[in-house]
């Protein structure tokens, strides 16, 4: 026998309301800006959409000489980090209805690096320092399997693996802004990763290496980094946990 909700007729959704956005784009062609300038463009978008939804639209139907990057578009490349109303997010991640959408958007390329076109920065510093930590398993012993850690030791370093190199937080520096010798806070974070990684022999070379006057000391705790970080990392407290680590001499 039916029961009365079965004999119910279903309700009809509602269809999701467009609503028109106002973005207000940072531009630059270095083969014929002198300077870089601000261009605005209204897209229709849904309460779905994220900004990078957005910026498909005015590629793919405005300006395609627009020019940003971005790969997976879910998180995790880290590819289009920029500034979305004066603050470093991931274009995939933010979306159009969490911002003020009575007021125009206002994106740029992050700041502190190289700009090449538009959206797009040089990376090339970032990586440097990301590099000269020496971001990777540094070890001598040569197990016939896996090397074994326990939980407690995993979870010492467990937050710092979860950098994507999107560089929002680097560039998100104040410090970094001005002067172009820091590491800056991702590679201290991936230094970081293995410095307390009990399986790693090298933890007191990258102690030295960020040890220099354009390492960890340049730091000024203004927490900008955290707050920037798409993917929650704690920034600020491991810089903080890797300037202990060079006052005591030990992880």
């Amino acid at each position: 026998m039916a029961t009365a909700e079965a004999e119910a007729p279903a309700q009809e959704v509602g269809a999701v309301q467009a609503f028109t956005v106002t973005l207000i784009v940072r531009r630059f062609d270095p083969e014929k800006d002198a300077e870089p300038y601000w261009e605005d463009f209204d897209v229709e978008m849904y309460s779905t959409d994220r900004v990078l939804d957005a910026l498909h639209k005015i590629k793919w139907d405005q300006d395609g000489t627009l020019s940003f990057r971005r790969s997976c578009a879910h998180g995790i490349c880290g590819s289009d980090a920029m500034r979305i109303n004066g603050r470093n997010r991931l274009a995939c991640k933010t979306l159009i209805k969490d911002l003020d959408v009575t007021k125009p958007i206002y994106v740029e390329a992050i700041k502190g690096l190289p700009l090449e076109k538009d959206l797009i920065v040089d990376m090339e510093p970032f990586f440097e320092s990301y590099r000269a930590v020496q971001p990777f398993l540094i070890a001598s012993d040569k197990p016939e399997k896996e090397r074994i850690q326990t939980i407690e030791d995993r979870a010492r370093f467990d937050d710092t693996t979860k950098c994507i190199l999107c560089a929002a937080c680097t560039s998100s520096c104040p410090v970094f802004w001005t002067d172009g010798q820091y590491f800056g806070p991702a590679a201290i974070v991936n230094a970081h990763r293995f410095i307390f990684d009990s399986r790693d022999e090298a933890a007191q070379v990258r102690l030295d290496i960020l040890n220099d006057k354009e390492g960890v000391w340049r730091c000024r705790t203004t927490f900008n980094c955290s707050e920037a970080c798409p993917r929650g990392i704690e920034v600020t407290k491991a810089i903080a946990e890797v300037k202990q680590a060079i006052l005591t001499g030990r992880p």
